[in-house]
């Protein structure tokens, strides 16, 4: 009996003495992203873009509207070529509007990618260092929204990584 109780206090003691150094920080990445230079400019560049991509769109749906209007003006008893020529006209260019929607769309996650993904880099690697500096033994990102209750020892370490990015 004395073997059970000694055996479970050995077994119970190093779990309350982990739980008594466990310690958890909370990060608000997006606070930190928006609160970086690099992302203005990373999102002025992407707009600078989406702009471009938008008025080359707007053309090609002014032309579709013109290619669109064209065909409702024939004539009924339009020849069959003619009609089928415009016909199979407004179809391509249908596909072409799309096929520039859906590149464009492309190009522009992929650069958001390209812009984003190093800054985001820079940033989880300061988290990963405050973590280490600090014997974290945990860090989560911090949402408002999904955080239903948190209290000591959480820690909110924002303001610790924003320093060590040198952002305010």
């Amino acid at each position: 009996m004395i073997k059970k109780v000694l055996l479970a206090i050995a077994l119970i003691c190093p779990m309350l003495l982990s739980a008594q150094t466990l310690k958890i920080g909370l990060v608000d990445f997006g606070s930190i992203l928006q609160a970086m230079p690099e992302t203005t400019a990373a999102q002025n560049q992407l707009k600078e873009v989406s702009d471009k991509y938008e008025a080359e769109y707007k053309k090609l749906g002014e032309e579709m509207n013109r290619l669109v209007e064209e065909y409702q003006k024939m004539a009924e008893n339009e020849l069959p070529a003619i009609r089928e020529r415009k016909t199979r006209e407004l179809s391509d260019y249908q596909v072409k509007l799309q096929q520039f929607e859906q590149t464009a769309g492309n190009d522009l996650q992929k650069m958001h990618a390209d812009l984003m993904g190093p800054i985001q880099q820079k940033i989880g690697q300061a988290v990963e260092s405050v973590g280490r500096e600090g014997n974290y033994s945990l860090i989560q990102m911090y949402d408002p929204q999904l955080t239903l209750y948190y209290a000591a020892p959480v820690e909110d370490i924002t303001p610790i990584v924003k320093a060590k990015l040198g952002v305010k």
